[in-house]
């Protein structure tokens, strides 16, 4: 199965009827979560029984599996749409799909400067409050109310 849940090996066989419980169990994933990702378009619509039942092909759980991996390493959906999209791409899918892992890392490490500052912030205001006396005396509550941001890093 690929990504887009289609049978890769036409002589395979069965491309499977799973219900959205037993996808679930093997992706991983909440069935809300299926369902916001099939209103989403990261997942191709489902065929229906005459139950109305969902019944999805086996490479819906191999998706599911990247979706939820790429969300581990920090994708927001928009950009793991893109690179569902560049993974059908045999011209130029992989150096974007790269591109994109750049673009994430440099993200990634912008954000861990900024929680650093934020954490050195917090720790001189730890420090700096003894831990009793008057509220009007802490050092925290006054960073947290008054107008000097410099004090929060």
């Amino acid at each position: 199965m690929d990504l887009r849940g289609k049978r890769t090996n036409p002589a395979s066989g069965a491309t499977g009827s799973l219900s959205i419980g037993t996808v679930a169990r093997g992706s991983g994933v909440a069935i809300d979560t299926i369902r916001f990702y099939e209103r989403e378009g990261l997942l191709p619509a489902p065929r229906r029984r005459a139950s109305g039942y969902r019944v999805y092909d086996r490479g819906v759980v191999v998706r599911l599996r990247f979706i939820r991996r790429a969300k581990a390493l920090g994708f927001r959906l928009d950009e793991i749409r893109d690179l569902l999209a560049l993974s059908e791409d045999r011209e130029g899918g992989v150096e974007a799909v790269r591109q994109r892992a750049i673009e994430r890392l440099a993200d990634l490490d912008r954000r861990v400067r900024e929680l650093n500052r934020i954490r050195r912030g917090l720790r001189e205001l730890i420090d700096a409050c003894p831990g009793h006396g008057a509220p009007e005396q802490c050092p925290i509550l006054q960073a947290l109310g008054g107008t000097d941001d410099s004090v929060l890093g």
